[in-house]
């Protein structure tokens, strides 16, 4: 004895509630990016040592870092080299573009009680965590503050 089966189609009210769900997760996603909306952000320890910050595009791809207060050259950075410093700074520059923020805010970079590591941009309030990016990608920032790159406790 032979089965025929027809064509087995999904219920018409089934699909479109599959995509009012993907659409609305799209819109839920969307707003939190859009309004800074984040979940589980500790707030870090106390701060033991921090540096005003302002940096440099040069001609040839150059960066140069400079102490906000004093103008005095902290590090330079030449074309190929600290990509990471490189790809932190073009997100946080972008940010204050697409917000008509100028330079003229500082930077600050911080090492807090418990080793944390934050580059922030008061000028946005965003704060990035540098330890998420491993100890290498940490070197750089904490040269900068003069110190070596101790690992979070």
């Amino acid at each position: 004895m032979s089965h025929s089966h027809g064509q087995e189609q999904v219920p018409r009210g089934a699909l479109l509630a599959i995509g009012g769900l993907i659409l609305f997760s799209l819109i839920v996603v969307a707003t939190a990016r859009l309004t800074g909306f984040r979940t589980g952000v500790e707030t870090p320890s106390e701060v033991t040592e921090t540096r005003s910050l302002r940096f440099e595009d040069a001609p040839g791809g150059v960066i140069h870092v400079y102490e906000w207060e004093s103008g005095r050259t902290l590090a330079t950075y030449a074309p190929g080299t600290e990509n990471f410093v490189r790809g932190v700074l073009r997100g946080l520059v972008r940010d204050r573009h697409s917000r008509h923020i100028g330079s003229d805010i500082p930077f600050h970079v911080a090492r807090h009680r418990d080793g944390a590591l934050i580059l922030e941009d008061p000028a946005t309030g965003r704060r990035i965590n540098l330890w998420a990016f491993g100890p290498d990608n940490v070197k750089p920032f904490a040269r900068l503050l003069g110190m070596p790159a101790l690992q979070p406790g």
